[in-house]
């Protein structure tokens, strides 16, 4: 059964009752005395092993970070995956952008992942942004708080792993989500396809939506406060204030399934 649709892209998602871990990085909202990320900034570089520790969800996932530690690989996805490793692309060129978008949206209404099929101006301000702003700090709504997510643009891939991984793990920190973005048909049809794949580990197919649809939120934004904050995030990461992006995610609505108290995905 095909997810909702995210407002003004399409975005979809099959939605499947899948057992999972919850995922680690947990930050509390500030009525419960929320802890940022370290150093105070939310850039994604963390401060060590004395700031980790403090996190109050350390102890709680102690060994699930022993687990992180251990693994030395960048996870199980596709490397270099290409439009038509999925669709024949030839064929597809002989019909309407109309036609495309409901043979993507069909083909992934069955699977279990995020898709989207974007507009090509849409995704021209994406791509502009992300050129001199590649990497952000994204906030998923948990039952204890936020989770932080730093998301990574590499070419017109973008990578997601939780801020907990980066503090741990540094530039070997696996992904743990990855949206393909495919300009292939572009410029003749004017729309940009998108899928994903994800670490069912520690993520789910909720989780995974509200992520992508947060990348329109502060990417695709005509506000330019929204769009500011990545801009701090990128150049001025000294100002960057974590509790805005919250702020924005709880303006925005995004995540109302996953906010504390109403998540029913992560229980143990």
């Amino acid at each position: 059964m095909a997810g909702p649709l995210c407002q003004g892209w399409g975005l979809g998602a099959a939605l499947r009752s899948r057992a999972a871990l919850r995922p680690l990085g947990l930050l509390a909202p500030p009525a419960r005395g929320v802890l940022g990320p370290a150093g105070g900034t939310g850039t994604a570089a963390g401060s060590g092993e004395a700031a980790l520790e403090e996190n109050p969800f350390y102890g709680k996932y102690r060994h699930k970070i022993q687990e992180l530690r251990s693994k030395t690989s960048k996870g199980g996805f596709t490397k270099d995956k290409t439009l038509d490793s999925i669709l024949n692309v030839e064929m597809v060129k002989e019909k309407s952008a109309e036609e495309i978008t409901q043979i993507w949206n069909q083909y992934f209404s069955a699977k279990d992942t995020v898709y989207a099929v974007i507009p090509a101006d849409k995704f021209d301000l994406m791509w502009k942004r992300a050129q001199s702003c590649p990497s952000f700090l994204y906030a998923l709504p948990r039952k204890e708080g936020y989770e932080f997510f730093v998301g990574q643009w590499s070419g017109t891939e973008l990578h997601f792993t939780s801020l907990i991984n980066v503090q741990t793990q540094g530039e070997t920190a696996p992904s743990q989500l990855v949206l393909y973005h495919y300009p292939d048909l572009q410029k003749e049809k004017g729309i940009v396809l998108m899928t994903a794949e994800m670490d069912s580990k520690f993520l789910v197919v909720h989780d995974a939506q509200c992520l992508a649809n947060q990348v329109q939120l502060f990417y695709a934004t005509d506000r330019s406060e929204t769009y500011g904050l990545v801009e701090t995030f990128n150049h001025r990461s000294s100002e960057f204030k974590y509790m805005s992006v919250i702020a924005e995610l709880e303006q925005s609505g995004l995540g109302k399934e996953l906010r504390p108290g109403q998540a029913s995905d992560n229980a143990d």
